[in-house]
């Protein structure tokens, strides 16, 4: 029989099944001996590059022919993640990178611009921890936009952006000059006239995430970088899928803490029954968690509120997952689990991380209560 006439889910799958088979082979292999390395700083953006140009982080874009399936890009980032969390972390820069062009209304993003992005020649990133905080209310918005003929003039500084090269770009948010509300969305590239990145202090682990401080002089945006302008209504129609992209993440360390659980249970699991959290019931808790993932995934563009507030209680709930299964992975493994260089000790600085990371777990939180009460009958 022609591969051409099997029905077309089951194309999908083997086409799935193949891919993740490609990924685990990376997160295995290459990435399992340099994911101590990544840690401590070194940046991986040839495995990064691979990855990106095999479809790793192009599935839930929709192509001619082939709906997108978020559930593929969320697997292949837990695939990773269990491997290494810096680089899952990594992977879904890419994806959401990806996410903003295939969302825009502006034709420039979602040409040849976008198919280049899919292939993995075009490297992203995404600039929006100060953003959403800022129309969150927790802290101010840092870049300004002034209008000017063609464009926008962009000024400021982003503290902390990651998968960053002077090759590469990242889209953000700036405030619009001159008005209360309005803001503007764009693709900034690392290399414009005007752009500097600035190294940052050294944090406790995931160095090798490629991240900086972007600053901003008099950055010229033109027509062909603008993603949303205004930016709210256009960030609304992609928030939920941005944030489903990131219990990938969440998942694939999840998944790596419970394994290394099994993996002392025959030398350790006659005194290890005493703790709580034993791995079946993380592993429980996890599928549980997978299975709304799943059903959120189907429909990763759904704007309203409902949606939304179910995809942030995933996101919390994987957070909160990440950080017990980490610390139980631990006292499960003892004194090897606190060498320096240990799998687990790495995974219990990558977990908190992803409790930290924008939206960290008291952001989506306090979301959720500002959703909740919107939808409140007056």
């Amino acid at each position: 029989m022609n591969p051409t006439d099997l029905p077309a889910d089951v194309v999908q799958a083997a086409a799935t099944d193949n891919l993740l088979s490609a990924v685990r082979a990376i997160a295995q292999g290459p990435l399992a001996q340099r994911a101590q390395a990544i840690d401590e700083g070194a940046y991986p953006i040839d495995l990064v590059t691979q990855l990106a140009k095999m479809g790793a982080m192009s599935a839930h874009i929709d192509q001619p022919g082939r709906p997108g399936d978020y559930m593929t890009t969320i697997a292949a980032m837990a695939e990773v993640g269990k491997v290494c969390g810096a680089t899952s972390f990594l992977m879904w820069q890419q994806a959401v990178s990806a996410l903003y062009l295939f969302g825009s209304a502006n034709e420039a993003m979602r040409g040849e611009r976008l198919q280049r992005h899919l292939r993995g020649e075009l490297i992203g990133a995404t600039g929006m921890s100060n953003p959403m905080k800022g129309f969150a209310g927790i802290e101010k918005m840092l870049l300004k936009a002034t209008p000017v003929e063609g464009g926008y003039r962009v000024n400021g500084t982003l503290p902390w952006v990651s998968n960053l090269a002077q090759e590469h770009s990242l889209g953000t948010v700036a405030a619009v000059e001159g008005s209360t509300e309005r803001a503007v969305m764009f693709m900034l590239p690392c290399n414009a006239p005007g752009v500097t990145l600035k190294t940052c202090p050294k944090f406790s682990g995931m160095e090798g995430t490629g991240t900086y401080a972007v600053q901003c002089k008099d950055v010229f945006i033109g027509a062909d970088d603008i993603l949303g302008d205004p930016c709210k209504p256009y960030l609304r129609g992609i928030r939920g899928a941005f944030v489903l992209l990131q219990c990938g993440i969440a998942a694939g360390i999840i998944q790596g803490a419970i394994d290394s659980m099994w993996a002392v249970e025959d030398q350790l699991g006659h005194v290890n029954q005493f703790l709580d959290d034993r791995p079946d019931q993380l592993q429980a808790e996890l599928d549980d968690l997978l299975g709304r993932v799943v059903e959120l995934a189907k429909t990763p563009y759904d704007s309203s509120n409902a949606y939304f507030i179910d995809v942030l209680n995933a996101r919390i709930e994987g957070g909160e997952l990440c950080m017990r299964a980490a610390t139980s992975a631990l006292m499960h493994q003892g004194a090897r689990g606190y060498l320096m260089q240990s799998d687990v000790q790495r995974r219990v600085r990558e977990a908190q991380f992803v409790a930290i990371v924008t939206p960290a777990i008291k952001h989506l939180r306090k979301e959720v209560a500002t959703l909740c009460a919107e939808d409140m009958p007056a």
